[in-house]
């Protein structure tokens, strides 16, 4: 599965179609709530996610984020709004990635 029902994705497109830059950015948003474990290696928040969709760089948020840290979670919907990025729910992308897929 590309995400989670219980995820928003903010996707790497502007509302014009232009790829946002820099390249790295769903790396750099994500890291924001990133930690170094005891391994010294640096892990993702639980509920902030890079991914990469068909090409386009994207960043997964699991809702539960807008309970636990709403700050947070409302950080990273600002950065979408501000760099006109698109934010979709995961059902919905799903539905446009795989339209048919509970046909027979």
């Amino acid at each position: 599965m590309i995400c989670n029902p219980y995820e928003i994705v903010i996707q790497g497109v502007t509302s014009d179609g232009r790829t946002f830059r820099p390249s790295d950015w769903s790396e750099r948003l994500s890291g924001i709530l990133a930690s170094f474990g005891e391994s010294q290696k640096l892990s993702y928040h639980a509920f902030v996610r890079p991914m990469l969709l068909d090409g386009v760089r994207c960043v997964a948020v699991d809702k539960k984020l807008e309970k636990i840290n709403p700050p947070a979670f409302q950080f990273l919907l600002d950065f979408a709004r501000d760099n006109d990025l698109r934010v979709v729910d995961c059902r919905t992308l799903i539905d446009e990635i795989y339209p048919n897929r509970f046909l027979a």
